[in-house]
């Protein structure tokens, strides 16, 4: 089996030669890029690493290292981050880490007074920074610009300013690079949808535009559920209108040559309870992405992704009857989460993408041996049913040690 043919297998719940290995192929399944770059040096692989998601710190895992590791899965960017600018015309930075790695052009590296980084909306330093990474620190974090909100003048069209009706010029990137990728790789090729994340809390600060509108704190946001659900509904009831429009002109462009999309990034869950409850999902998230996947499995050969960290177990019946095909990262640690009770409650009717190993504590911090048992249990559980792909639970994380990284890999069979 080549990787494609193994992932579509695996997502279809058919026996696979192994169990399929996804890093880097989603913004929720990759690596921060002082971890790939400590990877590329142990594999000995030359050259900086570029940090391909900013908000995050994502390293780039490049074809040299998907083929090093046995990687199966390969991303299709958009053509510009969660700052509003393109991926293009690299230059040199180090982190507060040490790492030597590349950003794109438009990405701030000039300090401020107290040693921390901003960074800018589309890069346009005339206007107030979206977001600021501290002095020391590994990742950036939004800066809330909401105004001062007057109920009177609320309007649900300013929290639709996210939302656009995709242009040519995208399109034309999107085409372009699914025909790389398709032609040039055997990999399964996995895209974010633009728009059809409802309430993503990364995304309602909204760090790429210059002047946001509307109800942008996220404190206020999920208040807001609660006591404003008629204007959050109207937000939903938008967004759903104009993603559906763009998913028709992506499908144009990209057809099947894309084979997972990444759908949903709204965490709905903390370690040990949920942000919402059974009846809350049910009545504000799920009949929009009903609406969403019902047009994907009616249109394309597209396999819906839902992301969710956290205990979402009790909401997990709800993703399946609204119509996603995988869950990831399926977060273990957390509460209701057992791997065996994932398995026998929701096997062969989801597929769990991620689950791999626990990033916050056995592959940060356990022994490498700890780490070859751990990955070796969750093979043995998750590939009970079939209907799994193997990864992290989320992004591995600054100052995880390549040793523990590497024994991973390992128990996954490869000579590293």
């Amino acid at each position: 089996m080549n990787s494609r043919e193994r992932v579509l297998k695996a997502l279809n719940y058919e026996s696979t030669d192994r169990v399929p290995v996804d890093l880097g192929g989603t913004a929720c399944s990759g690596a921060h890029v002082s971890v790939v770059s400590n990877l590329r040096k142990a594999l000995g692989l030359n050259g900086p690493v570029k940090v391909v998601e900013p908000y995050q710190m994502l390293g780039e895992v490049d074809a040299d290292l998907q083929e090093a590791l046995g990687i199966d899965v390969v991303n299709l960017p958009g053509s510009k981050n969660m700052f509003g600018f393109a991926a293009e015309d690299w230059k040199t930075w180090r982190t507060f880490d040490g790492t030597d790695v590349l950003v794109p052009a438009d990405f701030n590296t000039d300090p401020e007074p107290d040693g921390s980084i901003l960074m800018y909306p589309q890069g346009d330093k005339s206007v107030p920074a979206s977001a600021k990474m501290p002095k020391g620190g590994f990742y950036f974090d939004s800066i809330i610009r909401q105004k001062p909100i007057d109920e009177a003048k609320l309007n649900p069209a300013d929290n639709l300013e996210d939302f656009t009706l995709i242009g040519d010029e995208d399109l034309t990137f999107f085409k372009e690079k699914a025909n790389e990728l398709y032609e040039n790789t055997d990999l399964a090729i996995a895209m974010g949808l633009p728009g059809t994340g409802f309430g993503d809390i990364a995304r309602v600060p909204a760090p790429w535009l210059k002047d946001p509108k509307g109800i942008r704190d996220i404190e206020e946001w999920y208040i807001s559920t609660v006591s404003r659900r008629d204007y959050i509904k109207e937000v939903f009831a938008g967004q759903t209108e104009i993603a559906i429009k763009n998913m028709e002109r992506i499908y144009q462009a990209v057809g099947d040559k894309v084979h997972v999309v990444f759908v949903d990034g709204t965490d709905l869950a903390a370690q040990n309870t949920l942000f919402c409850s059974l009846d809350g999902y049910r009545d504000l998230y799920l009949p929009y992405s009903r609406k969403v996947n019902d047009w994907i499995q009616a249109n394309t050969k597209w396999k819906t992704l839902k992301h969710c960290c956290g205990g979402c177990e009790p909401l997990i019946e709800g993703f399946i009857e609204a119509g996603f095909d995988i869950l990831n990262p399926v977060q273990t640690s957390a509460s209701r989460m057992d791997p065996q009770h994932l398995v026998d409650t929701y096997g062969g009717r989801i597929v769990f993408w991620g689950g791999g190993v626990d990033t916050q504590h056995t592959l940060p911090f356990g022994t490498a041996d700890e780490v070859r048992r751990q990955v070796t249990e969750r093979l043995k559980i998750f590939s009970q049913k079939s209907g799994f792909v193997f990864n992290t639970i989320h992004n591995i994380q600054c100052n995880t040690p390549v040793e523990n990284v590497l024994a991973m890999f390992e128990a996954l069979g490869r000579k590293v």
